[in-house]
């Protein structure tokens, strides 16, 4: 076959295929709708959330279908989603559900650096309702919601997330190679040099706790997540920054570990010292050069 008849079937299965592809979508979509409970979620803190109340200001909720921390496959389609969530939102609400705890998810995300919202479905039976767990396995995907003005639910659509779909784009990068995806393993860690992986949260001891705030808020246009009389968590982008009214002035970076009893005697070893300890996985440290933070394991 010569070259230019190599690429006009080329150009022809690629036509082909986005036409079923579209014919698919619209098939997904045309099955009838169906009312879904209001089911309850466990959000940051243990805190209940509902599913309406995901939707926020939208009519349109996305709900990501993930397996949890236990999956570096789903950790992988998560991490796509991160750097697309800023437009996503724009057009529907979008949340990432998986059967792990809050304080799990909380801290995963942190070490991913992951900006969207995360919920936990270990106490309802929305993933068996959805279709994404059968006879006890858990299955990746996508759910689609819409709600009407009288706070109705309708379950709109559904599809599953594997190796080579259109939710990863990773895998049609790698079959454009030569070796195409053959051998490709998704890996959890993030810093290649070290077992040190700097997370999305910042602590900032601050003289003026209650100016701070309003400039930070009204002036820089952070969001607000919770507030106390001493201390404030607040978000841009995808970065948490820890506001405590103190008057040290010291800013604390933050970094998950996998074993903090080696962490910590190879940082001791050289010359950090420890300020805080919070427990036998959390503590504060400071390092001989400037630098402060907290160090965590990874729950």
């Amino acid at each position: 076959m010569q070259p230019n008849e190599i690429l006009e079937e080329i150009n022809a299965l690629e036509k082909e295929i986005h036409e079923k592809k579209t014919t698919l979508m619209e098939l997904r979509k045309s099955v009838p709708r169906v009312n879904v409970q209001n089911y309850a979620f466990r959000g940051p803190f243990n805190k209940e959330i509902s599913l309406l109340e995901l939707f926020g200001d939208k009519d349109e909720l996305i709900v990501i279908q993930n397996m949890g921390k236990s999956c570096s496959y789903c950790t992988m389609w998560a991490d796509g989603f991160n750097g697309v969530y800023h437009h996503i939102v724009k057009k529907a609400a979008f949340v990432v559900a998986s059967p792990d705890s809050p304080e799990v998810q909380d801290a995963y995300a942190a070490e991913r650096r992951w900006q969207f919202p995360m919920v936990s479905t270990m106490d309802n039976t929305f993933k068996e309702d959805m279709g994404f767990v059968k006879d006890g396995y858990q299955y990746p995907g996508v759910s689609t919601f819409q709600k009407d003005d009288e706070g109705n639910i309708y379950h709109v659509a559904d599809a599953p997330f594997g190796p080579g779909d259109e939710f990863c784009s990773v895998w049609y990068l790698f079959d454009l190679l030569p070796s195409g995806r053959k051998g490709y393993q998704p890996a959890r860690e993030i810093n290649r040099n070290a077992s040190f992986e700097l997370t999305n949260n910042i602590a900032i001891q601050v003289s003026d706790y209650e100016k701070a705030k309003h400039f930070y808020t009204t002036i820089l246009g952070m969001e607000k997540v919770w507030e106390n009389k001493a201390e404030s968590k607040l978000t841009i982008g995808g970065q948490n920054l820890y506001i405590e009214d103190n008057d040290a002035n010291k800013v604390f970076f933050e970094f998950a570990i996998q074993d903090m009893m080696q962490a910590k005697s190879i940082l001791l070893q050289h010359g950090c010292q420890i300020i805080r300890e919070y427990s036998d996985k959390s503590i504060m440290l400071s390092d001989p050069y400037g630098l402060h933070f907290h160090l965590f394991e990874r729950v």
